[in-house]
């Protein structure tokens, strides 16, 4: 399977050597469960937007330091790319901003959260179970930084997951649109060194909470198995 890495972000420099960029982070999280993959990058951020639907097996939004509402050129083509790719029923995987314009190219809506950043690792309910959830769990944590969310799911959505701080965390739209908040390709040490670095920007509460919550598990890998399941299944539909 090929997989269509849209980049929208790169590490800040002062990590970056530390913590690799973010199409790095990506291989790395799904070769510890398919070492087979391939992956072809976008970098969205610059202006580069496929012009091929069919030029990968499934495509993947990256997260960002934009917001989904901002008024940037790339970021209305990307979302003009993501109607498309619904229309043609090719498998799209969205992380945090990935996740969030997905819901908005489809008609629902992205704000701030007045609760402030979501940072360090989230705990979240499962609400709902896919049968591409597999091996099943009622919970999914994952590491976040994010001050965006999806406030109004498209009609479209199926709710799958969420919690009090973040309802709709976890998605699926149609068959082959498959939305998290969270950052399965983070690390821990990442996830530490990025709130160090915004933590003006977050706050010092919010980062001592956040930094405080990295002693629990990642769910990280489930993820990636559920979203390979999900994927596999739609690419077969498809065909």
């Amino acid at each position: 399977m090929v997989i269509g890495l849209l980049q929208c972000d790169d590490v800040a420099p002062e990590l970056r050597e530390a913590h690799g960029n973010y199409p790095e982070m990506f291989e790395a999280l799904f070769h510890r469960v398919d070492p087979t993959l391939e992956f072809r990058v976008w970098r969205c951020l610059d202006g580069e937007i496929p012009d091929d639907l069919e030029a990968v097996d499934a495509w993947l939004i990256t997260g960002s330091k934009f917001g989904v509402n901002d008024a940037l050129p790339w970021i209305a083509a990307l979302e003009t790319f993501v109607r498309k790719l619904w229309v043609a029923e090719k498998p799209l995987i969205g992380i945090c901003f990935g996740h969030q314009l997905m819901a908005k190219a489809l008609g629902g809506e992205v704000a701030k959260n007045d609760r402030g950043w979501g940072v360090g690792l989230s705990f979240n309910r499962v609400n709902q179970r896919a049968d591409w959830m597999v091996p099943w769990q009622p919970t999914l944590d994952l590491l976040v930084s994010h001050q965006d969310q999806v406030e109004r799911l498209p009609r479209v959505a199926r709710l799958l997951g969420g919690s009090d701080f973040c309802p709709c965390y976890l998605m699926q739209l149609g068959e082959h649109f498959i939305g998290v908040q969270g950052h399965p390709e983070f690390t821990k040490a990442y996830s530490r060194d990025l709130m160090a670095l915004r933590g003006e920007l977050i706050g010092p509460h919010r980062v001592r909470q956040g930094e405080a919550s990295l002693s629990a598990a990642v769910d990280d890998t489930l993820m990636v198995r559920w979203i390979l399941a999900f994927v596999r299944r739609a690419i077969a539909v498809r065909q």
